[in-house]
């Protein structure tokens, strides 16, 4: 038995949240959220003591980040990936997309292309149209239920003159691959030599599960970080999104400038000061909370792991390296889109994240968040199972 209570269900309707209260967008309130990568686990009273404390002073000015601040980042990735950083690399936003925004903005022109890599978390996609750029994906290969890279594909893509950025989600968010240090030393080379700056959005390395090593992309040394933008946050790890903080890094001087004039053109300057409060104290005293969390969702992978195998065989896990959000194959279900959503929602009575706004070939894919308790994760499976057993039911009479 660890310290902190992770099977505790706190009922979350009624405070304007999106996981819960956003079913009126579905509808209906009988679905069972497991969709937004927003954890239900309450936090510490080793991170709320300080934002009370912060509350209680009363004044809620402008504020900005001082040097304890960046000392609090600059240890935790020390001890966590053996990785420092520098003060004047840090570039504070509201957001990681926010901040693919202004580094689109930052590296490109209208017309210019931005290449990610399909199936992956949709808003890259969207903020990359959202700004009169053309779309590039390096599809990712699934193979033996794992995702590979295309690097023939890749360097052919990257090698187009009007390619200027290259986003990349590592951990991979929705399928889970934590890539390998040759991996992105790779990547790297690539961009590095076709000139292409490379955005990485870390924001899920604090989940990987064991056996896995997590490569941050400022640890493959100054030569290969000298065209990339690092986006870090405490958000995922403590489930603090609602305080808009991330930390975006930048080791080049030039780059940096560029990002940071989209940033004030923006209009943005002081960030949210519960933000930085939140962020610290995260740092400084949740460590033993995310380390036993983690423990806790390897037990979720395992349980539904086992309760596909022993129930539900026709579902497949695309075995994850990390996060807690897990892509589940259903073409062994079914073959048609619509009907897939008619037994997750309308059957099952869930609401998961459909494969297709992920792109890359992904319409009979489900994406699922298991930062939940247990039982909740149980109740979800059974109800996943009912609709299956129903649905083969009725296709055998």
């Amino acid at each position: 038995m660890g310290k902190y209570d992770f099977d505790k269900i706190i009922d979350r309707r009624g405070t304007a949240c999106i996981k819960y209260d956003g079913r009126r967008r579905m509808g209906r309130d009988d679905l069972l959220p497991m969709w937004v990568a927003d954890m239900d686990f309450e936090l510490p009273s080793e991170i709320k003591d300080v934002l009370h404390a912060r509350v209680d002073h009363g004044i809620f000015g402008y504020t900005d980040p001082d040097d304890a601040y960046f000392e609090t980042l600059d240890k935790w990735f020390r001890k966590r990936y053996k990785t420092p950083i520098k003060k004047e690399w840090l570039v504070i936003t509201p957001g990681i997309v926010y901040a693919i925004g202004i580094a689109i903005r930052a590296v490109t022109e209208k017309g210019e292309s931005v290449l990610i890599q399909e199936p992956v978390y949709y808003p890259f996609r969207e903020i990359v149209e959202d700004n009169d750029r053309v779309c590039v994906s390096n599809d990712l290969v699934y193979i033996n239920g794992r995702y590979e890279i295309d690097f023939e594909d890749l360097e052919e893509k990257l090698k187009r003159p009007e390619l200027k950025l290259m986003v990349i989600s590592s951990p991979h968010n929705p399928v889970g691959k934590v890539f390998t240090r040759a991996e992105l030393e790779k990547i790297s080379r690539l961009c590095l030599e076709n000139k292409v700056v490379l955005f990485a959005d870390e924001i899920h390395c604090d989940f990987i599960f064991k056996g896995r090593e997590f490569t941050p992309f400022l640890s493959l040394g100054r030569e290969d970080t000298g065209n990339v933008i690092v986006a870090t946050s405490p958000a995922k790890s403590f489930n603090i999104p609602g305080f808009q903080i991330s930390n975006i890094l930048i080791p080049d001087n030039g780059l940096r400038l560029k990002f940071r004039r989209q940033n004030s053109a923006a209009g943005y300057s002081q960030p949210n000061l519960m933000g930085l409060t939140a962020c610290k104290a995260a740092y400084d005293f949740g460590g033993e909370w995310l380390d036993e969390l983690k423990d806790y969702l390897e037990g979720n992978l395992c349980f539904l792991r086992d309760y596909l195998r022993d129930n539900i065989p026709d579902v497949k896990l695309v075995e994850p390296d990390g996060t807690y959000l897990l892509w589940l194959d259903f073409s062994q279900v079914t073959n048609d889109r619509t009907e897939l959503r008619d037994l997750i929602v309308e059957k099952a009575r869930l609401w998961l994240d459909a494969g297709r706004i992920f792109g890359g070939n992904s319409d009979l894919f489900e994406r699922i968040n298991i930062a939940v308790p247990r039982a909740v994760l149980k109740e979800a499976l059974e109800r996943l199972k009912v609709a299956i057993q129903q649905r083969e039911a009725l296709a055998a009479e």
